[in-house]
């Protein structure tokens, strides 16, 4: 990370430390040594007649910026100016960028990497091309093409550490196919039609004349190319043996 401050309007994930009749203290997980307060006013809206029906002590949420003062190291916090969808994604991001530094220790092990200098230069790297670590595992584990243009010797390791560790979420689309034939051997010219030959298609029998495929894909676009490439396969064989063929796609 390199700021050691939020800035006015960042999103900070906050521990609580202390409540009080007119506000809490509160520690900033982001930003060792920063201290953080939530003045009554802003921890939720409306009246309150009791702040601990809101906040308590070791609670950890979501909290926006409003003041920062460098020289006390303390900013002004809002907690009502921060929405449930907000404050899962930084949450995410938080435990994500905890368990990315985790990750890089474990890379600098794997690799025999012991100078600090050495792993402080390859996470700053991570962070100007990436954004952030997290967003570098990620890429390794899902992208055969990671760093192709350098030759670093933990290169090897980072990918290793990244596809052990990192889950890479698919997604699923697909349709319905009316399939049939009046051909002697309209079955097994069907099943010849649909053997497309691809592990990330899944066809199922559905009912005389109905055939479901699902396409597996890491992201939309990969999945939507896939898809595209199994029912042109299965198309130009239907036509060629003269199977009635159609497709419906699934609506989104």
């Amino acid at each position: 990370m390199f700021k050691d401050m939020p800035e006015p309007g960042d999103l900070v994930v906050v521990t609580i430390k202390e409540v009080q009749n007119y506000g809490a203290i509160v520690q900033l997980d982001e930003y060792p040594g920063i201290s953080g307060f939530i003045h009554i006013a802003e921890i939720a809206t409306g009246w309150i007649k009791h702040i601990k029906d809101f906040v308590r002590v070791n609670q950890r949420t979501v909290c926006k910026v409003l003041n920062a003062d460098s020289n006390r190291r303390h900013v002004d916090l809002s907690l009502k100016r921060v929405n449930e969808h907000q404050k899962r994604e930084k949450i995410e991001e938080w435990k994500n960028d905890q368990k990315s530094y985790k990750l890089l220790e474990i890379m600098a092990h794997d690799a025999n990497i012991v100078d600090k200098g050495k792993i402080k230069d390859i996470e700053n790297y991570l962070i100007s091309e990436y954004g952030n670590i997290y967003d570098a595992f990620f890429d390794a584990a899902s992208n055969k093409e990671f760093m192709q243009d350098r030759n670093e010797t933990w290169k090897s390791t980072f990918i290793k550490v990244a596809k052990e560790n990192i889950s890479i979420p698919m997604v699923k689309i697909g349709g319905e196919m009316d399939i049939y034939s009046f051909a002697p051997d309209g079955v097994e010219l069907i099943k010849n039609a649909l053997d497309v030959q691809d592990s990330n298609a899944i066809i199922t029998y559905a009912g005389a004349p109905k055939y479901r495929i699902s396409i597996m894909g890491e992201d939309y676009k990969s999945a939507e190319e896939k898809l595209k490439k199994a029912l042109e396969t299965i198309s130009t064989s239907c036509k060629k043996n003269n199977i009635s063929y159609s497709f419906t796609r699934d609506e989104q």
